[in-house]
């Protein structure tokens, strides 16, 4: 048996947990640049709001209803997933971290203890420890795990926590759950699935297989046999490395000079260096694209990318930013006022397994030196506290963040303070 962990609203949530007085209130979070929302409050969905809608077009629904609206925190988001985590840790010996607000366990050996206590007893324990609700569902594979939290979090009957364990709970449960709930059928397979006749996760369960296999592949039929209690895989315990990282942002003002991109850039390619350090990776390719507001017809349009091979593989910040630089100069062209940009480093390998080049002359192993120094530094006071001296101090192509909540948890001088 699998359980799925989801905490409800997640970012709505953790806003909650440091402002009580937003409990029971409609809360909304919204992307970066505070552009479009990202995560609702129940109180938020039932007024009609949409994901992924662009704040401007609600401005006078947020007004009329009193909408508390917030930046998105991704420090104190990933902070609290963290704590969540900690806590089925503790409390399952195999979990699976399918996202920054979803878990897997694995519930093998609970033969002689009641998995709907567990799950019940545990959902308390997070609620206790982090103030994060969240909703349980139980089911003899991850597919049906999910169905079974999509009906303890809707149906206000289960509070919060749902468990299939037979044919007829199977059968019940896909009966209730519109196909394009059901995980991994995207969009498009749920309009090609409607227009088929298709409408519910029974319907699809019962569909041939060899149609689900002709025209969804082999994952479609994996997901349906997942649908019929037959598992199709296990807990990924440990998690892969990436085959490819982007770092891109929006700016908060469109820039119209080379300094301000090249700051950026030299983030984001810092920023990529890190993550492959912390995978114990390198990077052999890498892309920076620039691009104007596409939304702003009313000024020049310009977009373009360069790909660089670098001659060996590499994760230092140093190295990267050099070709993210040299890319960024042969795409860059003045009379433009650029809204985004991003590096990709990609073919990713070990760092054990690199070819090095005959006439290479990086002092790598200073470069790697350098670089755990920098690590260390900044995971102890802070990112960016120490940085390569091309990103600047500027913060004009940084994000707008206008109605950002503290960093209760990660920055000391943002802690929350009680008057006694």
């Amino acid at each position: 048996m699998f359980a799925l962990v989801d905490c409800n609203n997640f970012y709505a949530s953790c806003e909650r947990v440091f402002n009580p007085a937003l409990r029971d209130k409609p809360v909304l979070v919204l992307s970066n640049n505070d552009g479009c929302v990202i995560a609702r409050s129940n109180e938020v969905k039932a007024l009609g709001i949409k994901m992924g809608q662009p704040a401007f077009e609600i401005k006078d629904i947020i007004e009329r209803n009193h909408v508390h609206v917030f930046s998105s925190n991704f420090a104190l988001y990933g902070d609290m997933s963290g704590r969540v985590t900690n806590i089925l840790a503790e409390e399952c010996p195999a979990i699976e971290v399918y996202s920054i607000d979803e878990s897997f366990i694995d519930l093998s050996g609970f033969d002689y203890y009641d998995p709907l206590v567990f799950a019940r007893n545990l959902r308390t324990k997070v609620f206790r420890y982090t103030g994060i609700p969240v909703s349980i569902g139980i089911g003899p594979t991850k597919t049906l795990a999910k169905v079974a939290t999509w009906h303890g979090k809707k149906i206000a009957a289960n509070n919060g926590v749902y468990i299939i364990n037979n044919k007829e709970k199977i059968e019940e449960s896909l009966k209730r759950l519109p196909v394009g709930e059901v995980w991994g059928i995207g969009r498009q397979y749920s309009r090609f699935l409607n227009e088929n006749g298709v409408a519910t996760a029974w319907d699809f369960a019962r569909m041939p297989a060899i149609w689900v296999r002709k025209h969804m592949t082999v994952m479609g039929l994996r997901t349906q046999k997942e649908l019929l209690g037959e598992p199709c895989g296990d807990l990924e315990n440990v998690i892969p490395a990436k085959k490819a990282i982007l770092t891109s942002r929006s700016f908060g003002e469109m820039l119209p000079d080379l300094g301000n991109v090249s700051q950026a850039v030299t983030r984001f390619a810092s920023s990529c260096a890190y993550k492959l350090r912390k995978q114990k990776s390198v990077a052999s390719v890498l892309m920076v694209f620039i691009t104007t507001n596409p939304h702003r017809k009313d000024l020049p349009q310009y977009a373009r990318n360069r790909v660089i091979q670098m001659p060996v593989p590499t994760n230092s910040s140093i190295e990267i930013n050099h070709y993210a630089q040299l890319a960024l100069a042969g795409i860059f062209r003045e009379g433009y006022r650029y809204k985004k940009a991003g590096v990709l480093v990609s073919d990713i390998t070990p760092q054990d397994n690199v070819q090095q080049a005959l006439f290479d002359e990086v002092p790598r192993e200073k470069h790697k030196d350098l670089m755990m120094v920098m690590d260390r530094i900044n995971e102890k006071y802070g990112r960016d506290t120490m940085r390569i001296g091309s990103q600047g101090f500027s913060k004009r192509w940084k994000l707008r963040q206008e109605k950002l909540s503290p960093c209760y948890t990660t920055r000391w001088d943002e802690f929350i303070t009680i008057k006694l």
